[in-house]
């Protein structure tokens, strides 16, 4: 099946797939730590990140935003979005 993994602009691709378990969530959070306001990280996953999602929401609130753009087994894309964050 195929992935929805095209991007626009200031949405960036993270595709975890290819990144040990050991060091998905550390990878994910420091990823998600350089986005500017704005921006977008496209995640891609063979699982659906539902812990790794209530995480983020913990630490970001209502700054994190989540779209689910597939949603299907072995086939996860997410968009995160960040907002309302300080420029620096």
């Amino acid at each position: 099946m195929p992935l929805d993994i095209e991007t626009e602009p200031n949405t960036h691709l993270f595709d975890a797939r290819g990144v040990a378990r050991r060091f998905r969530h550390s990878a994910i959070f420091g990823a998600i730590g350089v986005l500017r306001s704005g921006e977008t990280m496209r995640f891609v996953n063979d699982h659906d990140p539902l812990p790794l999602i209530a995480q983020l929401r913990d630490r970001l609130g209502d700054n994190l935003t989540v779209a689910y753009r597939q949603r299907e087994p072995g086939a996860i894309v997410i968009d995160f979005g960040i907002t309302g964050l300080p420029d620096e």
